[in-house]
């Protein structure tokens, strides 16, 4: 009998969350202390704490978490790699859920541009993004799109 193929959501439901101590030779550019590689779910229930209008970083999400976990900081990567799953597993997931689906377009980068590598590309988090009543400034050359203002709606933790 064949296996059943996983959705993205039990993919992204076995990462599991890790703590390791930053080995010397990462000590100059993270510290001395460990670091968290996050599970996905962790990620996924702080996207979910926001409200339509509310933003998130990457980085606030690994403030948050590493902060929880008691330790120097958290993974950037996985939590990249995590969002992007998480992204998948929204999508996947809309047309049985509609408007319940996990709010991912709510996190940006750093500088508040959204990441063009998520499910439906820029055009999709712009739509979702303004439908929660922000307004975008165009990308320039490769620079992604950002959301104006984006600071003012970010969730303080």
């Amino acid at each position: 009998m064949a296996k059943s193929k996983k959705s993205t959501r039990e993919k992204f439901e076995e990462f599991e969350e890790k703590i390791h101590t930053i080995t010397p030779e990462w000590e100059p550019k993270l510290g001395k202390g460990k670091i968290l590689i996050p599970s996905a779910t962790d990620i996924e229930r702080l996207i979910l704490e926001t409200k339509s209008g509310e933003l998130l970083t990457n980085d606030l999400i690994r403030e948050r978490l590493a902060k929880e976990k008691g330790v120097l900081t958290t993974a950037a990567t996985p939590t990249g790699i995590y969002l992007k799953y998480i992204a998948l597993a929204a999508e996947e997931e809309r047309p049985v859920k509609k408007d319940r689906v996990t709010p991912y377009w709510r996190v940006l980068k750093p500088d508040g541009s959204i990441n063009i590598k998520l499910p439906g590309g820029a055009e999709n988090q712009i739509a979702l993004l303004e439908s929660e009543g922000h307004s975008i400034e165009p990308g320039k050359g490769k620079k992604a799109p950002k959301v104006i203002d984006f600071e003012k709606m970010l969730l303080k933790f």
